[in-house]
Order: C-alpha cells, then sequence, then structure tokens
C-alpha cells in the first residue's frame, strides 16, 4: 500500500498546540536552584547561630538535616516506590530552617521527631513537593512545640548547666515581663538569645535581600508582612502595650525577620497572585502582633504563618486576575 504524502500546503501551516497557561516560563528556575539560593542565603545566618550557640547550633541544624533527609528517603521515595527525591535540595532546606527554628537547649530527640512530622505530615501526606498546603518546617515545629513544650518553652533558653553559650530569657519575653529595657544594637548584630536562627535581623536582612535579587523570594510577601507589623507595633507603643516594646524591639527581635524572608515566602504555600501576595503577608503581619501583644507566647511567627497557609486557596479564589481585555463573556 502506497503512503500517502504529505500536502504541501499543510506542511507550510505552522503547528499550534493548545495547552494552559502560563505559556512563558523560565527553564532556569528549577526546584533545585531554588533550594540552593536558599540555602546560600541562610549562610549568614547560620554564621551566626554558630557564633552565638558555638557547635550546639551546628549540632541541632545538621541533625535536622540528616533527620529530613532520612524522612525524605523513607517517608517519599521508599515507602511511596517512587524515585529518589533528595537531590532538588527540598528536604535539605526544610531541615535547616526548622533546625534554625529550634532552640540551642533542644533534646536530639525533639529535632528527630520534628523532621519527621516536617516531611510526613507536612508533605508527604499532600503528594510531595510542590503540593504541601502548609509549610513543612513549621509543621514540624508546631508538632514538638506541643508535644514537647516544656524542651521548647520560655525556660528551654535560659538552661545552663555550665554550657558556654547565650543564656538568658529572651528579649521578647523580657520585653513582656517589663524586667528590663532590651537593647536595640545586640538585637540587631546577633548577641541575644533565641531561637538558633533569630538571633541576628542583619544576617536575616543580608539573605532577604540576596533571596529577592535571585527572585527565589517575592518582595510583596516580605513588605507587605513588615509594613503591618510596623503600623500595628506603632498603635500598641501608643496604647502603652507593653511600653518596654518598641516598634524597632518588635521588627529586630524574635524570628519576624527570619519568618518574613525564609518561611512566609515559601512558594508552594503562598499566594500566586500578585494581590493575594499582598493580602497574605498582611494577614501574617497581623496575626503575629495579635498572638504576641494579646496571648501568652512571646512570638507569633510560627502560628501566624500557618494560620495564613490554610487561607492560601481562598486568597487565590478571592484574587483572580481579570484576563487582557476584559472578562470573559458568559454564553447565555
Amino acid at each position: 500500500m502506497a503512503e500517502e504524502k504529505p500536502n504541501a500546503a499543510d506542511a507550510s501551516k505552522p503547528t499550534i498546540e493548545v495547552a494552559p497557561s502560563p505559556h512563558l516560563s523560565n527553564t532556569a528556575l528549577t526546584t533545585r536552584r531554588m533550594m540552593l539560593d536558599v540555602i546560600i542565603a541562610l549562610v549568614p545566618v547560620l554564621i551566626m547561630a554558630v557564633w552565638v550557640f558555638k557547635w550546639y547550633a551546628v549540632l541541632q541544624v545538621g541533625l535536622c538535616v540528616l533527620a529530613c533527609l532520612a524522612a525524605e528517603y523513607l517517608l517519599a521515595c521508599k515507602l511511596r516506590g517512587r524515585p529518589s527525591s533528595l537531590g532538588d535540595l527540598s528536604a535539605a532546606v526544610t531541615g535547616v530552617i526548622l533546625g534554625l527554628s529550634l532552640p540551642w537547649s533542644a533534646p536530639w530527640y525533639v529535632a528527630v521527631i520534628a523532621s519527621f512530622a516536617a516531611i510526613g505530615l507536612g508533605k508527604v501526606v499532600f503528594g510531595g513537593v510542590g503540593m504541601n498546603i502548609f509549610n513543612p518546617a513549621m509543621v514540624g515545629r508546631a508538632f514538638v512545640m506541643i508535644s514537647f513544650s516544656v524542651a521548647l518553652g520560655s525556660g528551654a533558653y535560659v538552661m545552663t548547666g555550665g554550657m558556654e553559650v547565650v543564656s538568658q530569657a529572651t528579649p521578647l519575653t523580657a520585653g513582656k515581663m517589663e524586667a528590663a529595657v532590651v537593647e536595640l544594637w545586640p538585637l540587631f548584630v546577633g548577641n541575644v538569645n533565641g531561637s538558633l536562627g533569630e538571633t541576628s535581623a542583619i544576617a536575616c536582612l543580608l539573605g532577604g535581600i540576596f533571596l529577592m535579587v535571585r527572585r527565589t523570594a517575592s518582595w510583596e510577601i516580605p513588605a507587605s508582612l513588615i509594613a503591618t507589623v510596623v503600623v500595628l507595633a506603632g498603635g500598641a507603643q501608643l496604647a502603652g502595650i507593653f511600653p518596654n516594646l518598641t516598634v524597632a524591639h518588635h521588627l529586630l527581635g524574635g524570628s519576624l525577620l527570619f519568618g518574613a524572608f525564609f518561611i512566609a515566602t515559601d512558594p508552594v504555600s503562598s499566594p500566586m497572585t500578585i494581590k493575594g501576595k499582598f493580602i497574605y503577608g498582611a494577614g501574617t503581619g497581623a496575626a503575629i502582633m495579635v498572638i504576641r501583644l494579646f496571648s501568652g507566647y512571646p512570638e507569633g511567627v510560627m502560628f501566624a504563618v500557618l494560620l495564613m497557609n490554610g487561607l492560601v486557596p481562598l486568597i487565590n479564589n478571592w484574587t483572580v486576575p481579570v484576563p487582557f481585555g476584559g472578562p470573559v463573556p458568559e454564553r447565555k
């Protein structure tokens, strides 16, 4: 049977492929490249953590990274029969952020349990990389915060036992107790107590600027989050709520900057639209201030991020952009 020759006229026509948007993409913006950018941005934070907390910081972060990699391999790969996903560095980034969110004194089993909860409950149950609703590191942190409240409460930061590290009440705790006026310069540089990644404002700023320049993080989220905190903290200062905590203390103290640049900007668990990112950032900042001012917790970043993560699907739905040329007319 003779083969049919293609029509010359048909061959000259362009081939049109119909597919859903987006139609333009940056092929260099892979998961591995984005995760590598986050790791590089976290280097100043890691350096400050080691400088303040010595080898305890190395032990805590290293243990979380190893446990997260093990959890990823066992739960996401072996248990589900899928190829290894360790090369995309997402589990390693989760481990670094989780480790930096813990105090230096957290027992080893807390780090391991938090890591498996982060990967298992925060990512694998939703389908893996890119499908999780909540930030995995904050899921693990919240799990152990509720389960081991003594090991992660305010008392965990003032344990001594002969340890040659910074060990006193965290700045926000001291400010809420009105024990003393907290100096701003140590908060900026990082020679204060707190979770490993939250002590140095300058380190968080340097890493955050790098992420925004690389366009790995959306600037709209930290900008709206910080602006909201400034407004609400200014109102609280004028109202005389915790007079030892000024706007600068709220900005430089605690994990506000660490959360604004490295946690809230997670591209999977944050909104996709520009307007949605502003709403998400402002809502996170408002929730942080409500928790700080009116709850028993001195810090509110973790709970605020998880709360707004749950609202992201609604925010995406509320902020669907209008197509070019106006809305598509409905068929009658």
